[in-house]
């Protein structure tokens, strides 16, 4: 089984086809952090072996295409502090 030598990361990954309902970073509000935060903690009782390391969550915050190129990508990371 795979072991963390350094830190754990929780990524939530957005992408959006538009902008019409905001961007997809903030389509990461405060109700989906907590359903992540949420998430992590189910995470870590199911295997609390990784609870000695230190966990962070970041964000990849993807902009549409346009044709072949990607227009933008965010990565926050720690993002929830």
């Amino acid at each position: 089984m795979f072991e963390p030598t350094g830190q754990l990361v929780f990524v939530e990954v957005r992408y959006r086809n538009s902008n019409e309902f905001g961007t997809a970073l903030e389509s990461v509000g405060f109700r989906k952090q907590q359903r992540l935060k949420r998430a992590a903690a189910h995470f870590l009782m199911r295997f609390p072996r990784f609870n000695r390391y230190p966990a962070r969550f970041d964000v990849i915050a993807v902009s549409p295409f346009a044709g072949q190129k990607l227009q933008g990508m965010d990565w926050i990371k720690n993002a929830f502090s």
